[in-house]
């Protein structure tokens, strides 16, 4: 008789190296999410304050660097072309990671969070290009609700106090993931123009030596910081978008451990930047790139001009739709079950809150509309009203499941035998149930103790035959 094959599980519990490596990744990108937060915050205040906005545009346009080289550019440009090279660096990193040792590395269990991310992004652009098309409005912005940011979508989850359990924790973070990456190859490939072959070509050639002192064992911050320098710029002189250059180096390291290694080069270096990445460069994009005018007249703009309303749908509707109907439907016809500790309201939420799309989306949106500064700055007002939306509904879907989450969070974090393992990571292990016996033996001998010493002298302990005796018939 044929041994049935066993039901694949969707958001299933993940392993205790995953599940670490998930939570201190995650850790990271919140603290960076809220500053993030705090940083547009202070730029739409900074940008909308009488006496004080004009001050705003005059600072993130003040230039500053070696014309001779081609950097002469405005804080702005340092900001989106610069630091967030680092951002994108470090999300090259977390790919190749995902790739070889991740969800991603084994294509059954990649399916699900790789056809959602990929309708997740398909669904916003399409419904962009609808309320366009219907509006008669401009089609250069149909990429800008395509992005997710993690790190704005879990400030969100810090503010309104609620802890998703690792396994939802996991799948938001591998959709964010594969969502970077095709971003990324929109950006290379939409918002590309006028390539200069000779600059391109010197940044090849460095990121082949990239490559070479790589493989070749060579260390030291000295060599490598001043490479990615060089390759930086010769990017951006190619015309090319410039953080592809911080893509490529990301996805070069290494990201499996040899014999004897804690962690792999990428993990440590990836260990190393994304605090940078996340409380620095991002918050500081930030800060020069969401001060709009959020005025009467330009709100209401947002609602009613084609190319920002799509925005704002693309993000609300297309993001949840996308993202839920294409896991919905990857785990039907795949036959993959969802979790017993989980509802599909639950990817649901999930789905909406990926609707947060802030660093990449204003990124895109000043790609997408570079010569028309008006209809740029009101493409990012509707990021910022369409990301705010997708929060708001995604914490009112969130609270009414976290005592839930709180549950099973507390569950997977407990570790009553305190050797540093989650207990629910070994329930098949002999060694651990023996270990908690000798606590709960232990534990009931010092309760023994303390009734015999509580016991009154000449008395009969409690539960003894007097007292039985005292009872009414």
């Amino acid at each position: 008789m044929a041994t049935p094959t066993p039901t694949r599980k969707f958001l299933g519990r993940l392993s205790l190296p995953e599940s670490r490596f998930v939570g201190n990744a995650l850790r990271t990108e919140t603290v960076g999410g809220v500053l993030l937060l705090v940083a547009a915050i202070a730029a739409l205040m900074w940008a909308n304050i009488p006496g004080i906005s004009d001050s705003y545009n005059s600072v993130r346009s003040f230039h500053i660097g070696p014309a001779s080289l081609g950097l002469d550019l405005s804080l702005q440009h340092w900001a989106a072309d610069g630091l967030l090279a680092i951002f994108f660096f470090v999300a090259g990193i977390e790919l190749k990671r995902e790739l070889v040792a991740g969800d991603l590395s084994d294509a059954k269990a990649a399916a699900l969070p790789v056809i959602a991310a990929l309708c997740g992004m398909a669904v916003p652009a399409l419904v962009y290009v609808l309320v366009n098309t219907f509006g008669s409005g401009s089609m250069d912005g149909w990429a800008v609700p395509t992005a997710t940011d993690i790190a704005f979508a879990l400030a969100v989850l810090a503010v309104i106090g609620t802890s998703l359990p690792s396994a939802l924790r996991a799948f938001l973070l591998t959709l964010a993931v594969v969502d970077d990456l095709f971003a990324i190859l929109i950006i290379a490939v939409f918002f590309t123009s006028g390539i200069n072959f000779l600059a391109l070509g010197g940044a090849v050639v460095g990121l082949v030596l990239f490559w070479f002192l790589l493989r070749a064992g060579v260390r030291g911050w000295y060599v490598y910081v001043p490479l990615a320098l060089a390759i930086w710029a010769l990017m951006y002189n190619s015309g090319v978008h410039a953080t592809i250059a911080g893509v490529a180096m990301g996805l070069m390291l290494r990201c499996t451990r040899e014999d004897g290694e804690e962690h792999s080069p990428g993990e440590h270096i990836e260990h190393l930047v994304r605090p940078l990445s996340a409380g620095l460069a991002v918050p500081l994009f930030a800060l020069f790139s969401a001060g709009v005018s959020l005025s009467d007249d330009s709100i209401a703009q947002v609602f009613t001009r084609p190319e920002t309303l799509g925005v704002v749908l693309g993000l609300v509707v297309g993001k949840t739709v996308g993202i839920f109907g294409g896991t919905w439907l990857a785990a039907r016809f795949t036959k993959a079950e969802l979790n017993d500790d989980l509802a599909w309201p639950d990817v649901f939420a999930v789905a909406s809150l990926a609707g947060i799309g802030f660093t990449v989306s204003l990124l895109i949106g000043e790609l997408a509309f570079p010569g028309d500064a008006v209809l740029m700055d009101e493409v990012k007002a509707a990021v910022l009203i369409g990301s705010l939306i997708a929060a708001i509904l995604a914490s009112v879907l969130l609270k009414m499941r976290d005592r839930k989450y709180r549950a099973l969070t507390e569950a997977e974090e407990l570790d009553e035998d305190l050797d540093g393992i989650p207990d629910i990571y070994e329930q098949d292990k002999p060694d651990y149930h023996l270990r908690m016996a000798k606590i709960y033996e232990d534990k009931a001998a010092e309760h023994r103790r303390r009734a015999a010493a509580a016991t009154p002298a000449g008395s009969e302990a409690a539960g003894g035959s007097s007292a039985g005796g005292n009872r009414p018939a």
